[in-house]
């Protein structure tokens, strides 16, 4: 049995937020503590689909040997004491997916890591948002980019990266770089950014895209700093071709708790864009750790990784990195300013 708790929650555990986290079953709550129920005599984790026990009868524990030693056994329905040896299959799964140079089918991942392949494909897209097919898509996508960020050739960046031919390359890859592979080669060149920068209530936004959607929202930014993140590509500003878009990224930063389904050109690493899609699971008005995210992305350890992975965000609010905050509960950094995160999470709180 492995007894993986993030070790801010052996600190101190809050009874009252605890609670609620039970009561909604929130799987974003499960290795943070378990929950021993007095009246039956087991523990759960937070997210058991057992029926609730009252308040009067249920303590918290920091994990599975605490609970142990309190007298309690595990429930047999939630299986708490499997939750260390699930983290630790995904954590070894994207070891392998990181490293082969042959990304292995499902079956001989799940045979890996010493699971039933139908089990372990929805642990892991549960725990990174992603399956591990789409992981290691994104990895060697990665690849190609960086080798064409080096100045490798298209053709090289292709076979280096473990495509087996170019039309694979233009199927999975070139599509997730949003732009053409030649043009990610030069820096950007040939790529055409329509920008403007428009009034909200947080102050000025740019807002810059490409034909494929969103690249880039910054607070008290300007063409200048654009220039400095893409300085290959034509700058085009302001344009009606803009104007609805900009009006609809108002909205989502006047009610950014609402659903605004914007077009997004955004890319990273693999292990940024688990962060990213982990982001978009947390529900409005909600907050995670560092820790948390870093767990809910598959990678319980990379807590440091996960708070650098928010900070290259390029489109916050519609990816929202202000529902992070610090494992103590306090508000934590923010790029466009700790005042502004808070404002968007009273936003999301008030609705």
């Amino acid at each position: 049995m492995s007894d993986a708790i993030d070790p801010a929650a052996r600190a101190a555990i809050d009874p009252a937020a605890a609670w609620a986290a039970f009561e909604a079953r929130d799987r974003a709550a499960d290795g943070r503590f378990v929950v021993a129920v007095r009246t039956t005599g087991i523990y759960c984790k937070p997210s058991c689909p057992a029926r609730h026990p009252r308040r009067e009868n249920v303590s918290f524990h920091a994990g599975p040997a605490e609970a142990l030693a309190a007298g309690y056994r595990a429930c047999l329905r939630c299986r708490p004491d499997e939750l260390g040896r699930d983290r630790t299959a995904v954590a070894d799964a994207i070891a392998l997916l990181e490293t082969a140079d042959e990304a292995p089918s499902l079956d001989q991942l799940a045979a890996r890591v010493g699971y039933a392949p139908h089990h372990f494909h929805r642990l892991f897209k549960r725990a990174t948002g992603i399956t591990p097919a789409a992981y290691a898509r994104a990895r060697k996508a990665h690849r190609a980019a960086a080798a064409l960020a080096d100045g490798a050739s298209v053709t090289e960046a292709i076979y280096d990266s473990g495509y087996s031919a170019p039309s694979r390359f233009y199927e999975h890859a070139a599509p997730r770089l949003g732009m053409s592979p030649s043009a990610w080669s030069r820096g950007g060149a040939g790529v055409t950014i329509r920008w403007t920068i428009a009034s909200t209530s947080l102050g000025p936004l740019l807002i810059a895209a490409t034909d494929r959607g969103i690249c880039r929202l910054a607070f008290e930014e300007d063409g200048a700093n654009l220039r400095a993140c893409f300085p290959a590509a034509e700058l085009i500003a302001g344009g009606e071709a803009l104007s609805d878009l900009a009006a609809r990224v108002i909205a989502a930063v006047e009610s950014p708790d609402r659903n605004h389904d914007l077009p997004l050109d955004v890319r990273g690493t693999a292990f940024q864009e688990a962060i990213w899609q982990a982001l978009r699971t947390i529900p409005p008005g909600e907050t995670r750790s560092y820790a948390q995210l870093a767990a809910l992305a598959g990678r319980p350890g990379a807590v440091r990784a996960a708070g650098t992975a928010c900070g290259a965000n390029h489109v916050p609010v519609l990816i929202p990195c202000h529902r992070v905050t610090k494992s103590d509960g306090t508000i934590g950094g923010y790029a466009h300013g700790p005042e502004r995160k808070q404002t968007l999470l009273e936003r999301e709180r008030k609705r």
